[in-house]
């Protein structure tokens, strides 16, 4: 037995962690979120399969500390402790100070349950750092993310098109692992638990790609990357995240910004640049075009939140139209053509239109009658309401009925989606910062409506107020400090003068990149709470680290 034990120690010292890394950094984002079972009945949050191999990481990783076969000091080691003592004291300050957790086992457990939500996602970055010790390391789990990438491409298509499984965690019931397929306009989530977790995802790892696509030496390489680039700008379009989206242009602008300054002129700086902004912007067009109905559809309700924006929009629009149909045709001689082609006993699409407004309008002053809801509601559908009722002898019965439903202000001004966030769940989130502006109001407080009441799950739509909401400053400023930090660390290994071979060069730009993306991202979603992409910042984030410390410091080189 020790000679077994003796063989396999070396190999254990050299690999476990790499293996296990580059195993969850595809399983994390590719298994549907298939719950195993409840933690606290009824919740929405649920151990699934992905805990028990980070448990298993993480225990392989406390081992290996234990016999200093690694260091756990990291460029992050304090900030997170830090964060941890934060979200301790919260916890503390919610129960016994503020009171807005109930000293009960349910409540304290629910909010005690994402105080260990954040420290599991935090594990796999020290897991990560720990793990790569050679340049082959980092080859190897980069060429892992792509092939996830193309994975969760393909899987989407096949939804899109093709009635693949969907696994949704929308709500309490969906999030049970019930099998859906997807609708005719309904918006791809791959293997991910909703489209706004894809669209976090494909922000942060979108920029990895085409950095790469950049850094490469092979052609064959860099074609391979730029299809999976298109595709995945794809499935981002499909997915209609209008957040995310606007989020990814940030993200690709970093990334082409990094690369200009690689040229050396500026003359080819201000070439490479502009070939390369009229080259994604074609595809981005072509995309939008053909497959951008749905993510069109929803910007143009955004705009219809600002009226100025909104009529300089259809103003400029109006003139498009005027000089591609009007002006162009004359031009050309294509009106006349269109003309004489014209059938006689016909009537055009326009005229019938026409006809049929004047039919239904009883005066010509008459206006055509509206429908009172917010623009991204399609279908009235009525809220359920439950009615008491008392019987002769004291018997209190329920029944369900169906009462029309009512809209904000807001939401029939700026749609439904942003109006839940300006009427309800920013200003609660502001609510339970003000009522600790230090350690906030506790995890998982912002959507009660009373400091008794259980909710199923929990969202602010800002992963901003969320923090400030939960825990204060201190949970703030540690947390996004530790974010900050990670971008800091990594964009001072691309400033100093250090050899990074195309591997090395991917992953810091991508990095930093994609973070910003997601932190753009997270002033409309709570971006870094959602587990897929939580999971995956922070391993990219033990990557990035793991190349500025291997070279700031001459004791912590890269193996040869």
């Amino acid at each position: 037995m020790k000679k077994i034990l003796k063989k396999i120690q070396p190999w254990f010292d050299e690999y476990a962690l790499i293996v296990l890394s580059g195993f969850l950094l595809a399983f994390i984002p590719l298994y549907p979120k298939l719950p195993l079972f409840d933690i606290i009945p009824g919740y929405l949050v649920r151990v699934r399969i992905e805990d028990f191999f980070v448990a298993l990481a993480v225990l392989i990783w406390i081992i290996q500390v234990a016999r200093k076969k690694i260091v756990w000091k990291t460029p992050l080691t304090k900030p997170v402790v830090y964060y941890m003592i934060a979200g301790f004291l919260s916890i503390l300050s919610a129960v016994f100070i503020t009171k807005t957790v109930p000293a009960e086992l349910l409540h304290v457990g629910k909010t005690t349950l994402h105080y260990f939500r954040y420290i599991e996602y935090f594990s796999i970055f020290f897991i990560l750092f720990s793990a790569i010790k050679t340049k082959k390391h980092l080859e190897v789990l980069l060429k892992v993310l792509f092939g996830t990438i193309l994975v969760i491409i393909i899987y989407g298509f096949g939804q899109k098109y093709f009635y693949w499984p969907v696994y949704s965690t929308m709500n309490r019931e969906f999030s049970k692992g019930l099998r859906l397929y997807l609708t005719e306009h309904a918006r791809v989530q791959s293997t991910f638990g909703g489209h706004y977790d894809l669209g976090g995802y494909l922000v942060l790892m979108l920029p990895l790609v085409l950095a790469a696509s950049y850094a490469f030496v092979k052609k064959s390489s860099r074609f391979f990357l730029r299809i999976l680039f298109f595709f995945g700008t794809w499935q981002l379009i499909v997915g209609a995240s209008r957040s995310s989206f606007a989020s990814f242009f940030v993200a690709i602008g970093i990334v082409l910004l990094f690369f200009t300054f690689d040229q050396k002129t500026i003359w080819k700086k201000i070439k490479w640049l502009s070939l390369q902004l009229l080259s994604l912007g074609f595809m981005i067009g072509i995309l939008l075009s053909i497959f951008g109905e749905d993510i069109n559809e929803r910007f143009l309700q955004t705009l219809e939140g600002f009226p100025e924006l909104n009529s300089t929009y259809h103003r400029l629009n109006g003139q498009r139209k005027d000089f591609m149909y009007t002006y162009l045709p004359q031009v050309t001689g294509i009106t006349t053509l269109r003309d004489r082609l014209k059938p006689d006993n016909g009537i055009s699409t326009d005229e019938a239109t026409l006809a049929l407004d004047k039919d239904n309008v009883l005066v010509p002053s008459d206006q055509r009658p509206t429908t009172e809801r917010p623009g991204d509601v399609y279908v009235n559908v009525p809220d359920l309401q439950k009615v008491a009722s008392t019987s002769a002898d004291g018997t209190v019965t329920y029944t369900t009925i169906e009462v029309e439903r009512t809209y904000s202000d807001n939401a029939l001004i700026y749609g439904l989606s942003y109006a839940i966030r300006l009427d309800s769940l920013w200003p609660r989130a502001i609510s339970g910062f003000t009522t600790n502006p230090v350690f906030g109001s506790g995890y998982a407080t912002l959507t009660k409506e009373a400091v008794g009441q259980f909710t199923e799950a929990e969202s602010t739509d800002n992963n901003y107020l969320r923090a400030l909401g939960e825990t204060g400053l201190a949970g703030f400023l540690t947390f996004f400090g530790a974010v900050f930090l990670a971008i800091w660390l990594s964009f001072k290994t691309l400033t100093k003068k250090i050899s990074l071979n195309g591997y090395e060069k991917t992953i810091i730009v991508g990095f930093i990149s994609g973070s910003i993306g997601l932190l753009v991202n997270a002033m409309a979603i709570d971006i870094f709470a959602a587990s897929k992409v939580a999971f995956s910042f922070w391993a990219l984030a033990g990557m990035a680290l793991s190349i500025y410390v291997k070279k700031n410091k001459t004791k912590r080189k890269f193996k040869k």
